[in-house]
């Protein structure tokens, strides 16, 4: 059976990270992506000085790369007879800039009115902050999130992984795979926008019902839980790392009372309710502290899982690229470095998995411009002459 998508052409002028997943996700099921980049390059690969940075690398798997300038009229051209040809269009360029030069949802749907149309922002098109330059930090401090992260005697902290710009791309992808499905129904393409700040805000559950409750909490809680509502919930340090425990039944706590010698904390008054035990987390965490002590975070991990209760060792980086978990599930996909570094880079792989069909080959992100002349003859029927003339273009002539 053929990967879902498969058949579907995607044109990918995605930059950075939101539109470098999206477009990933979709080459991953089973979609054509052709990744659009002006000569120069697309911003990412200012991040290093021979243009292949790792991250390029690790978000551009398993897509053809073509070289545009949107700001010639043969540039604006061949864009523009690419997609009378394809079906998807994504780009995340700020709000406008797109019909700026030309190349807008009204101008290209009048050229392909079964063109999906997917655009990623930071704030959507409309609000009072549709305008605003947006990056994922940026994103983060407005969303709550800096605010919600971190401890309370200290300043707010950003989340280490680009949250926003991710959880954008999701679903960026998801508004894609949508509208295509409602266009084999009405024939219809249509147009797909995404604020990463408006995904933010469903991220919010725990501190906004903590605010709703009327709790006197904190805004930052470190590693407890935002609305401090359950006990254990925290990272506690072993002897050679850190682990992280949860208790969200009683059937946990009372594995975890039983592994910490304290079987009489189990139904204890103050102990018997996880809401009782939130009221303890002083108390609560010193006892985990004190049974964790002389103890490696293997050790610890694998009593807890024998009881059945929640837990994970805190991995560093390291342990992540060679987690054999990620490994087994085609998650990791060790594949040449094209730049400085590492001989290799794990780029990630499909984390959808469909019953009827294998997971996608993983394959080498395109060089700048690799497949242009092969994509615009395939796709767009260039002859000699018209390819000839796109590359009078770009050498300014």
């Amino acid at each position: 059976m053929s990967q879902p998508l498969s058949g579907i052409s995607v044109l990918d002028l995605g930059q950075i990270y939101q539109g470098g997943y999206t477009g990933l996700l979709l080459s991953y099921l089973g979609a054509d992506v052709v990744k659009v980049e002006p000569p120069w390059g697309e911003n990412v690969r200012t991040r290093s000085d021979d243009g292949k940075p790792p991250q390029l690398q690790y978000l551009n798997a398993t897509k053809r790369g073509i070289t545009l300038d949107l700001k010639s009229s043969a540039g604006t051209q061949a864009l523009t007879d690419l997609v009378a040809e394809c079906d998807v269009l994504i780009e995340n360029f700020a709000t406008g800039k797109m019909a700026e030069l030309g190349l807008g949802y009204d101008t290209l749907s009048e050229v392909n009115p079964e063109l999906v149309y997917a655009h990623g922002s930071g704030y959507g098109d409309s609000g009072p902050y549709a305008e605003y330059p947006a990056m994922d930090l940026t994103v983060q401090a407005m969303s709550g999130v800096i605010h919600t992260t971190g401890y309370p005697d200290q300043k707010p902290v950003k989340a280490g992984p680009a949250i926003c710009d991710f959880v954008g791309a999701v679903h960026l992808t998801l508004g894609v795979v949508s509208a295509l499905f409602r266009r084999e129904r009405t024939g219809e393409g249509d147009y797909v926008e995404v604020g990463m700040y408006d995904c933010m805000y469903p991220t919010l559950a725990s501190p906004v019902s903590a605010w709703v409750a009327g709790k006197d909490t904190p805004p930052r809680t470190g590693n407890r839980h935002s609305g401090l509502s359950i006990a254990p919930y925290n990272v506690y340090e072993a002897d050679d790392g850190y682990v992280a425990i949860i208790c969200v039944s009683e059937r946990h706590w009372t594995g975890l009372a039983g592994l910490m010698d304290r079987p009489d904390l189990i139904d204890a008054e103050g102990y018997d309710s996880k809401a009782a035990r939130a009221e303890r987390l002083e108390e609560i965490d010193a006892l985990v502290d004190s049974w964790l002590d002389g103890r490696t975070k293997d050790a610890v991990v694998d009593a807890l899982l024998d009881a059945g209760v929640p837990c994970a060792p805190v991995q560093t980086v390291e342990e992540i690229v060679d987690d054999p978990h990620l490994r087994e599930r085609g998650m990791v996909n060790d594949l040449r470095n094209q730049g400085e570094g590492r001989a290799e880079i794990p780029v990630p792989g499909m984390p959808i998995k469909f019953a009827a069909v294998d997971d996608p080959e993983v394959t080498q992100a395109p060089l700048l411009g690799e497949h242009t002349e092969e994509v615009l003859a395939e796709i767009a029927g260039y002859g000699p002459e018209e390819l000839q003339r796109l590359r009078g273009s770009a050498d300014g002539e």
